[in-house]
């Protein structure tokens, strides 16, 4: 079978670069052809055979001369329909696997997709990977300056505008506004095959739009296997790790930690609220760790934290810890309780209660007991691997 991976960053940048290219090495491996299609960029690890991407749009360091070109270019870009074409032509794809394409390469390339289709009877499959809400929300988190929001989830996408949801810049709101609004009254994702949710509660929020509705299925993303430290020792710390931020629940966590002095807590990541932590005697700020380093954190921690604010859909953090035999204190919102067996893997409290969060992490330090069963729990647990991953995908594709 021949996939077009589809991606507006072809270079590491985060999760769902790290879920094609995983995705895309093990079906290669497996006998299948893939390419990709996406921006060029001079970090670009992957690419198709006519080298055809569409140039690098970097709304932070463009020049002033290619910034004012952008509020079209984020809407609709014949460039990007010319460059899939060059590599529709020459691939002819069994199925195109969007993932996140919107502002940089914009759904125009759909367009060209189902009119490559019609012009050559060739029968190729539209899979897209949901890794936000962006289909039903302009700022694609659901979320404006720290609070959830779902007012545009009735398809009403000017209150994008009235609130200024993208980065409270009213100019950005404008563009992103007119973004959903044309191609939600164009109905260009009803030429969508099917969108793969990684979280039941994702699904539940696009299926709040008709037209997506008969076309999602949830999927919780794979994990790659683990091997458990040999003669493993819980050490005497509780651990948060990933980005320092608001709607990370960072602030409201930081404000806990300084209420239980007797209590150690270890920080390993890097973010806006950093300095946050700076002078609280119980908290040891580590910085942003990888590979090994990460795997002793959590792998000797006594539990891990993750106390999110916002609509998280299928955390890696919440599975990552659960395979090292880490229990779970997470916040019940988005698609976290889905990945936490409460009272068996780990505990849920009400996202952004701090008089609840601190009651269980005193719980669940306290009673040593508890931890321990639950430990021995996460031995147990089985998140999907990328085999079974793959073979739920195929079907799809099929």
């Amino acid at each position: 079978m021949k996939i077009l991976m589809i991606n507006k960053f072809l270079h590491p940048n985060g999760g769902s670069e790290t879920y094609i290219f995983k995705l895309g090495e093990y079906l290669n491996a497996n006998g299948h052809q893939v390419q990709y299609f996406g921006m060029e960029h001079q970090g670009r690890i992957v690419g198709n055979d006519v080298d055809a991407y569409t140039s690098d749009m970097d709304f932070h360091t463009g020049s002033k001369l290619q910034k004012l070109t952008y509020p079209i270019k984020t809407i609709y870009s014949s460039e990007a329909r010319k460059k899939i074409r060059q590599v529709l032509d020459d691939f002819k794809p069994d199925v195109c696997h969007l993932n996140n394409f919107n502002y940089q390469l914009t759904p125009s390339i759909i367009l060209e997709i189902v009119k490559w289709r019609k012009q050559t009877g060739r029968k190729c499959r539209i899979v897209y990977t949901a890794h936000d809400y962006q289909l039903v929300c302009p700022n694609h988190m659901c979320n404006n300056m720290g609070q959830n929001c779902e007012k545009c989830l009735n398809g009403s996408f000017i209150n994008c505008l009235k609130n200024k949801c993208i980065h409270g810049s009213t100019a950005k709101s404008v563009i992103g506004t007119l973004e959903a609004s044309i191609w939600n009254a164009t109905k260009v994702y009803k030429h969508i095959d099917a969108i793969i949710c990684c979280s039941n509660f994702l699904k539940t929020k696009l299926d709040t739009n008709k037209l997506l509705r008969a076309k999602t299925v949830a999927m919780h993303n794979f994990v790659d296997k683990v091997q458990l430290p040999q003669n493993l020792t819980k050490k005497d710390y509780v651990l948060y790790f990933g980005r320092y931020s608001e709607e990370k629940g960072v602030k409201t966590l930081v404000d806990v930690c300084k209420s239980l002095p007797d209590i150690n807590f270890v920080f390993a990541g890097t973010g806006p609220l950093e300095s946050e932590l700076n002078g609280i005697s119980n908290i040891t700020n580590v910085g942003f760790k990888t590979g090994e380093d990460l795997k002793t954190l959590i792998s000797q921690a006594r539990f891990t934290i993750y106390p999110s604010q916002w609509y998280e859909n299928c955390p890696f953090s919440v599975m990552e810890s659960q395979l090292y035999s880490t229990p779970v204190l997470g916040a019940d919102i988005g698609g976290i309780p889905e990945l936490i067996q409460d009272g068996i893997t780990g505990e849920l409290f009400e996202s952004a209660n701090a008089k609840e969060l601190k009651e269980k992490i005193e719980k669940m330090w306290s009673f040593e007991d508890i931890t321990k069963k639950y430990t021995q729990n996460c031995k147990k647990v089985q998140f999907s691997t990328i085999e079974q991953y793959v073979e739920k995908l195929l079907d799809i594709y099929r």
